[in-house]
């Protein structure tokens, strides 16, 4: 038998088909390479091929989830601020959160708190404040979960409660409590809303702290001498008597600048 020749050889493997017996070189891998990368393709990690297109999705999902949880964090500019001056609506009796210096006749006999119709009277307005003197920096978005006091602003007492029945329902009464914003641990609220921070179109809950009740209006009617007003009171179920909405106000801004606010 004759012994092939190493050119024959070479002949043979060569003849199986064109570069079938051949490795590229690195310019030729590069040069394969090129029309994918121009598509915008790139190479697959093990177990990316799975899914059609994954490979190419994958950075833009990513983007994406980032550019959301980023959103998330930033309060959008009608975010309810700390030192802000509100009134505040019950949405179910469309009345707003009052008080005046007219006492209980009955229970605490504390400063009342009420709910009225008018959206002009003066003694509806409320200042926004943290739990505790520099908890709560001007024109800082409130946020979900975040613990509050209101101020009635024109008699300086806290939004308050405490276990007293409401002299109409007999649910938990309500009252102004304190000297000039200052009071006791009582006045402290939950605010409870959906979102990151609390937004001045959104419907919230005020939780007591001290004793887990919601604010709320339920619609009983005072006689003389606050005739036509609703009682508030401390209900311990979230329902929809203790939903309560933003309305008109002087919302400060995050600013150094205290002229700096939006007015409604």
């Amino acid at each position: 038998m004759r012994k092939r020749s190493r050119a024959e050889g070479g002949r043979g493997l060569a003849g199986r088909g064109a570069g079938a017996g051949r490795l590229a070189g690195p310019a030729e891998a590069v040069r394969k390479r090129a029309p994918l990368r121009a598509a915008g393709w790139r190479r697959c990690r093990p177990g990316c091929g799975a899914m059609r297109g994954g490979c190419r999705l994958f950075p833009l999902l990513l983007l994406a989830l980032l550019r959301g949880l980023c959103h998330g964090r930033e309060p959008a500019p009608g975010a309810v601020t700390c030192g802000s001056v509100l009134k505040l609506l019950n949405t179910r009796h469309s009345v707003r959160l009052h008080s005046h210096e007219v006492k209980y006749g009955s229970g605490s006999g504390q400063q009342s708190v009420t709910g009225v119709e008018a959206s002009d009277d003066a003694n509806s307005y409320w200042r926004i404040r943290g739990k505790s003197d520099g908890s709560c920096q001007r024109g800082t978005p409130v946020k979900c979960g975040q613990a509050i006091r209101l101020t009635h602003v024109n008699t300086g007492k806290n939004l308050h409660t405490h276990h007293f029945p409401s002299p109409l329902s007999n649910n938990q009464e309500v009252s102004a409590f304190g000297d000039d914003g200052e009071g006791d641990d009582l006045d402290i609220w939950i605010v409870q809303c959906s979102g990151t921070y609390w937004e001045r179109e959104d419907a919230v809950r005020f939780k007591h702290v001290g004793t887990e009740v919601f604010l709320s209006i339920t619609g009983e009617q005072y006689g003389h001498p606050i005739r036509g007003q609703r009682e508030v009171h401390g209900m311990p179920t979230a329902n929809h008597h203790n939903y309560w909405k933003a309305m008109e106000g002087v919302f400060i801004k995050p600013s150094t600048d205290p002229a700096k606010h939006d007015e409604l």
